[in-house]
């Protein structure tokens, strides 16, 4: 009887003991998780957005040919530095054949009526001479006379332009084309032998080069449609340049498009702003760029990490946790203003002398753990 209960005791005593050792193994498995906690502080915040685009002259001004021809040679490169008036080519005139006919058919016009006018104007100076006719007659017949010189004239100069591209100058038949404005020359994109047409009304013309001063230049870009209503005229732009690194530059809205267009299924509006450049800075057109702007502003709010913000699953309302107690928390509903990306502002909910729970990203809850961890709350 005595071994019987001896036994006993031993059993009890070896399942306490696997007890008491599965209880202290469990308990330290759990890693203890300790929160931190960050009050709500006074800050001022902006809500900004960016707007992609680039960096383009404000002008550029294409140079046309006044007349059809051969480009015969170029003197200047893209990139030159240039003053209005500066040669940049010479065009050699390829006359029309069928131009040419017509202008030497009016200056032979031109020529005869000019012979027979001058036969008249002659006779009937001689007649006004001895005072036979009145000085109204003659007068009358001096003026058809220098009509009929002028037209010659004029036929003679139309002549030389077909076939030479001037009523003057040599017989080499080329026409200049030189700079209109200062500035730099972006773009020539024609070639010595390359065939060109005169600009005019009807015909637009192939461009010769084209000129603008690269201390003029402006950002063009695209903001969403639900941004557009927030812009106004003359606010500043902060502009970055991924050619020029570390270097911001000032600019100001100086235009927002009335319409519209969509891109990939989003509404874009084009903006422009005029950009400060100084002249340590060499900007060329073209340059990749974005734009900050300051959508809206508030000074001196109370303001926490929009990290420390969590939303309800079902009402996706915004909340956050304060402490209580040592390492207890309590859920409390917040009202939300502006973010600018890194801090939130707080209208209502919580006080600047809460303790806000600071979320460990690092060390998350283990699957099934937060259930038991809320059990034995409700337990104790």
């Amino acid at each position: 009887m005595n071994k019987i209960v001896k036994y006993i005791l031993i059993g009890i005593l070896v399942l306490g003991a696997l007890w008491a050792a599965a209880f202290f193994i469990k308990s330290n498995s759990k890693s203890a998780i300790t929160y931190e906690t960050k009050k709500p502080f006074i800050s001022n915040i902006e809500k900004k957005t960016v707007a992609t685009g680039k960096v383009i002259p404000e002008d550029e001004i294409e140079i046309k040919p006044q007349i059809s021809g051969i480009i015969e040679t170029i003197y200047l490169e893209e990139g030159a530095q240039v003053k209005a008036g500066d040669l940049i080519a010479v065009i050699k005139v390829v006359p029309n054949e069928q131009s040419l006919n017509q202008a030497r058919g009016r200056v032979r016009n031109a020529e005869i009526a000019l012979n027979n006018v001058e036969i008249e104007y002659k006779r009937n100076k001689a007649l006004f001479d001895k005072g036979v006719i009145s000085s109204q007659d003659f007068n009358t017949l001096q003026l058809q006379y220098d009509q009929a010189v002028q037209e010659l004239d004029n036929a003679r100069a139309d002549y030389l332009i077909i076939r030479r591209g001037s009523a003057g100058g040599s017989s080499s038949a080329n026409t200049n084309i030189r700079a209109t404005v200062a500035g730099t020359l972006l773009e020539i994109p024609v070639r010595e032998g390359d065939q060109v047409i005169q600009s005019n009304n009807f015909t637009d013309g192939p461009t010769i080069a084209t000129i603008a001063a690269l201390t003029k230049m402006i950002f063009e870009g695209k903001v969403d449609e639900g941004e557009v209503g927030k812009l106004e005229i003359g606010m500043p732009l902060e502009i970055t340049m991924g050619a020029i690194e570390d270097e911001k530059f000032e600019a100001k809205l100086k235009f927002i498009a009335p319409k519209g267009i969509e891109e990939s299924g989003a509404v874009q509006f084009k903006i422009e702003g005029d950009v400060v450049v100084g002249e340590d800075f060499m900007i060329r057109a073209g340059y990749s760029a974005n734009a900050s702007l300051v959508l809206e502003k508030k000074d001196s709010v109370m303001v926490i990490p929009e990290a420390l913000l969590q939303f309800d699953k079902e009402t996706d309302e915004p909340y956050v946790e304060v402490a209580v107690g040592d390492q207890k928390f309590e859920r409390k509903e917040v009202e939300i203003g502006i973010s600018d990306g890194v801090n939130v502002e707080i209208i209502s909910g919580i006080t600047a002398d809460d303790e806000v729970k600071v979320w460990n990203k690092t060390e998350p809850i283990k699957k099934g753990e937060e259930a038991e961890e809320e059990t034995e709350e409700e337990d104790a």
